[in-house]
């Protein structure tokens, strides 16, 4: 399957997550205005009041409404209306804002950009000499070692493929003689953050800061509740990884996937390799504007053990590109980076 299906198939998933289990009523009472400019006045207000993110988007909002209103009226038609929302929903650069019309969806213009036109990973260079033909399935990870046996290199390209702790246990045991582990998630769009905690459980706890997180609780931009911590998870009755791992980003990762980047930070034995995430930290919500649409967007905010919120990318410990002259010999220079790190502390 192509990254272009996969990211159609994610979008699809997140419509059917939002009808079937919303946050919020999503159907509308029928004797609601249904009117254009109501749907647009309506879809405003609910991001201006909710949205938790105007302050790292760095958007005039108002400025968005004064400009964007004047070109809707109660006949203008579906699809000039859609696009009108499309480019007010667009101005916020989310990838968790997206707006699905009877027959068009429309999402982050910024992100679909970042993660097909800054691309840090070739699929054919990892199958063809990483993963090679003798790989191993377990779960939604794929896995073989690479430098001569030293290394295990897992390949796990969604945060909605099964991972679970007894499953990553698995492969771990498969090898006990290895120096360390690379863990590629590099275009893992996200997907379910149980899987997060589920790999993070075999990581060696203690006690650590992981994030901070807020959801807004008011009309006010900056009308949020008290801060939640979140720390380490336990080990239970799990035997902790305590050999290196280099965790392999680029701008492809989203959601779950940069999430992750960033608890990864806070374990010791761990080293975030590559380019920065594309973010989306927030968690999200969705509804059903008044002429039936659905929308979402994000609600919450997750700041960083020092404070900083990046929401708009989760950089690398180590800052490392693609080189087109390693792949014009079926290298993949970050992989070989990651490798060679883990040998090198051995």
């Amino acid at each position: 399957m192509s990254h272009l299906a996969v990211f159609r198939k994610h979008r699809v998933l997140i419509l059917s997550v939002i009808i079937l289990t919303g946050c919020e009523k999503i159907f509308m009472p029928s004797d609601v205005d249904k009117s254009p400019v109501s749907t647009f006045d309506y879809l405003w207000t609910q991001i201006d009041q909710r949205y938790a993110l105007f302050d790292v988007k760095d958007v005039d909002w108002q400025q968005m409404y004064d400009s964007l209103r004047c070109q809707v009226s109660n006949d203008i038609p579906d699809d000039s209306l859609f696009a009108v929302l499309r480019k007010l929903l667009n101005s916020l650069d989310d990838g968790h804002v997206d707006l699905w019309g009877n027959s068009d969806v429309a999402s982050s213009e910024t992100i679909f950009l970042q993660r097909y036109g800054s691309s840090n990973f070739d699929l054919n260079t990892v199958a063809l000499t990483y993963l090679r033909s003798d790989h191993h399935t377990t779960g939604g990870m794929i896995y073989n070692t690479i430098a001569d046996g030293q290394v295990l290199y897992i390949r796990y390209s969604s945060f909605s493929n099964s991972a679970t702790t007894a499953q990553f246990e698995k492969i771990i045991s498969r090898y006990p003689e290895i120096k360390g582990v690379v863990f590629d998630i590099r275009q893992n769009p996200g997907g379910v953050i149980q899987n997060e905690w589920n790999l993070m459980t075999l990581l060696p706890n203690k006690g650590q800061l992981l994030y901070t997180t807020q959801t807004k609780n008011g009309p006010a931009h900056n009308d949020f509740n008290e801060p939640r911590t979140v720390f380490a998870p336990s080990n239970g009755s799990h035997k902790p990884l305590l050999l290196p791992l280099v965790l392999l980003i680029d701008r492809g990762c989203y959601s779950a996937a940069s999430s992750f980047a960033l608890c990864l930070k806070s374990y010791d034995n761990v080293t975030v390799m590559g380019d920065t995430t594309a973010g989306g930290l927030s968690i999200p919500t969705g509804a059903a504007l008044p002429n039936g649409w659905y929308y979402r967007f994000g609600i919450s905010r997750t700041l960083a053990p020092d404070g900083i919120n990046y929401e708009n990318g989760v950089p690398p410990d180590q800052l490392v590109l693609l080189d087109p002259a390693a792949l014009a010999v079926s290298r993949d220079n970050i992989i070989d980076s990651a490798a060679n790190l883990i040998i090198k502390k051995s």
